[in-house]
């Protein structure tokens, strides 16, 4: 069954370039770039942040009306994850309260479409009567004489935010669909626990990953809930971040670790592609406070829970006397992110990733922004 604390959420990690449209980068260590939001200061949830694009899930994006525009094929020809393991159950619970017979992994993809027009005015749709087979490949948004003038686009786009079943009505009026066949699944985040004395809003959060084969397009923020955008390479974010530039939540810096591993935009989506076919496993760290900084546990670490708290009633988290250093030692099974300050971040993982995923890659804070990832394995 789902969890009663936490709120569903949809984000996509958008990445563009691959067919040289990315400006070349001195090394050639990267073909792609990333789409980075930075969250208003005055935002409820991590305010000041950079983020995917991405947000919270509206029941318009289960509405049974979108059966009439997506194929009739199961899960409106979705490839079907491999039977195998337990699904998470933010794509495997029934939910009655909606009454739609919307598949929840094609509901939260187009919530993840939905949020990356509203946040940053880019429309991932295809023809109504394109193929869904166009995922073979990278994806292409819409050339420009498929779209509405810029002002009434804009329109749009305000009245979606206000309304999220607004955004079904604009696909018909475009004659489009949402390309949920170029989203793929990646990863699925529960927020940890709030620190003692903090109450905090807590998500139960999926990944997908899109790459669109054509140099990055011109994003455009809202200047409320979003107040900035860019686009840069996995390893140019990690490189801000060590250097105070921006910051970026922990599940954030470990996908961005995760996609260190890909120079080639080609390469990530064959990988992207194929390894979703698995599905993913569900993740909810636990902080472990240790005298000098804190570590979010993963599964599988030999310090995470048997028996984890996933709602935080018999204990926020976990503390002790000893230092990272001491914690680190001598340790066997690693899966976790250590903080020492705000931007002084690493991930150690040493144990076989699950679902055929691959582990992170990390990068040394000395490192030019042309430098690669070196592994922590």
């Amino acid at each position: 069954s789902r969890l009663r604390h936490w709120r569903e959420a949809a984000t996509v990690l958008l990445a563009a370039g691959g067919d040289g449209g990315c400006c070349p980068r001195p090394g050639g260590a990267c073909d792609y770039e990333l789409l980075l939001l930075k969250r208003s200061p005055l935002g409820g949830f991590l305010p000041g942040a950079h983020v995917f694009p991405g947000g919270v899930v509206d029941a318009a994006d289960f509405a049974a009306d979108w059966l009439r525009l997506l194929p009739d094929a199961p899960r409106c020809g979705l490839s079907p994850v491999k039977a195998g393991g337990p699904r998470a159950p933010i794509f495997a619970a029934e939910r009655p309260e909606l009454a739609s017979a919307l598949p929840a992994d094609v509901a939260l993809r187009i919530c993840a479409i939905r949020e990356t027009f509203e946040e940053a005015g880019l429309l991932l749709l295809v023809p109504g009567d394109g193929e869904p087979a166009a995922a073979r490949g990278p994806a292409r948004l819409l050339p420009a004489e498929r779209l509405p003038p810029a002002s009434e686009l804009a329109e749009w786009r305000r009245r979606v935010q206000r309304r999220p079943d607004s955004f079904l009505q604009l696909c018909r009026q475009l004659r489009c669909v949402p390309n949920i066949w170029a989203l793929h699944e990646w990863s699925n985040w529960l927020t940890p626990v709030a620190r003692a004395g903090r109450a905090g809003r807590r998500y139960d959060t999926a990944f997908y990953l899109c790459c669109l084969g054509q140099g990055p397009p011109q994003a455009s923020h809202d200047g409320a809930e979003v107040t900035a955008s860019q686009w840069l390479t996995p390893a140019e974010v990690v490189e801000r971040f060590k250097s105070q530039d921006i910051w970026i939540a922990p599940p954030q810096f470990y996908e961005l670790c995760r996609l260190c591993n890909f120079s080639s935009l080609h390469e990530l989506h064959r990988f992207g592609s194929e390894r979703a076919l698995e599905g993913c496993e569900r993740w909810m760290s636990i902080v472990l406070v240790a005298s000098d900084g804190h570590m979010q546990l993963l599964p599988g670490d030999e310090l995470y829970p048997e028996d984890p708290d996933f709602t935080g009633e018999r204990k926020p988290m976990l503390t002790t006397d000893k230092k990272i250093d001491e914690l680190m030692k001598g340790a066997s099974s690693l899966h976790r992110i250590v903080t020492q300050d705000l931007h002084k971040v690493t991930v150690h993982v040493n144990i076989q990733p699950k679902y055929k995923h691959i582990n992170p890659l990390m990068m040394d804070s000395k490192m030019g922004n042309n430098a690669d990832c070196n592994s922590r394995l």
